[in-house]
């Protein structure tokens, strides 16, 4: 059959009528790789030569689960939060660099109950989306060993764009795949996007950070505050 511009091989019948559960369809890319993934059988279309074969003709697939997405949503109108909510993780998260690449550093600001940490860390030559990046995992991660939901704000609309927006990554492939799997791990999380250098307390606090580690060279660690 054919998947919008991809070939596949779909499970059918021994007629040749396409066997749906729930209107989707058992599909594979190639006979062998392993992945079995479910399109919806109202977007699949006759291809040529087509041939049916047995269930043997395709090895055992494990079925392919889509990672969600972390939720992003549009900042809600009116000043940036101070304060968390709830048992949340309020924290803003930010990086800095001298030159691109250079020494890089990152800064996260994080608030629960009532309580704050701060984490002012050097990560060596690197760019700055490299140390963005980095920062919402350190968020993420603190989140996670907390076990609160995470409201993460970041200025960096490279990192929003490949964690929520589907960017392709051309590079960073590896952090960017660390960080997907972090968030999927901690799906309790929002992400929200705040414009840099426009008076925001904590996030102009998190660049302090970030720009303190280059300057310094070194790392705090979470710290109370």
């Amino acid at each position: 059959m054919r998947l919008r511009n991809a070939e596949v091989l779909a499970r059918c019948d021994e007629s040749g009528e396409l066997v749906s559960n729930g209107g989707r369809v058992e599909v594979r890319y190639k006979p062998n790789d392993g992945r079995a993934y479910f399109a919806a059988a109202s977007n699949l279309r006759p291809a040529g030569n087509v041939s049916i074969e047995p269930d043997s003709y395709c090895g055992p697939g494990e079925v392919v689960q889509k990672t969600p997405k972390p939720k992003k949503k549009k900042a809600p109108s009116g000043p940036a939060p101070e304060k968390p909510e709830a048992d949340e993780v309020l924290a803003y998260a930010d990086g800095a660099c001298s030159g691109n690449p250079g020494p890089a550093g990152l800064g996260v600001v994080a608030r629960w109950d009532d309580q704050q940490r701060e984490l002012s860390e050097f990560i060596g030559d690197a760019t700055n989306n490299i140390a963005e990046l980095t920062a919402v995992l350190r968020a993420v991660e603190l989140a996670h060993e907390l076990g609160r939901p995470l409201r993460l704000y970041t200025d960096s609309q490279y990192s929003i764009g490949v964690l929520t927006q589907g960017w392709k990554a051309k590079a960073n492939k590896e952090l960017v795949a660390q960080v997907r799997e972090a968030l999927s791990r901690h799906s309790d999380t929002l992400l929200f996007h705040v414009r840099g250098h426009e008076g925001v307390t904590l996030n102009e606090h998190a660049d302090e950070l970030a720009v303190r580690a280059v300057q310094d060279r070194k790392s705090t660690g979470w710290m109370s505050s």
